[in-house]
């Protein structure tokens, strides 16, 4: 595995705690954008993982996050 592709090897698993959320990559570069957007209903589970073109991710509604960091929950 090459240096560069080694920041991108990690994974969040974003599980929906409610019908409707809205899970959302961001691009990189001088312009952000929204690249690509999913829907999740109640107990839908999506893995996701930031690349050289995702550098963001913007969730809306109630989810659980798993990172190698823990886990967060936005309705606490």
């Amino acid at each position: 595995m090459s240096e560069a592709w080694k920041h991108y090897d990690d994974y969040i698993v974003i599980k929906a705690l409610e019908n409707g959320a809205t899970v959302i990559g961001l691009t990189r570069g001088k312009d952000t954008k929204f690249h690509h957007s999913e829907k999740l209903d109640k107990g839908e589970i999506m893995i996701a993982q930031f690349t050289e073109h995702t550098s963001a991710i913007k969730i809306r509604g109630r989810v659980e996050v798993l990172t190698r960091h823990g886990k967060i929950r936005n309705d606490e």
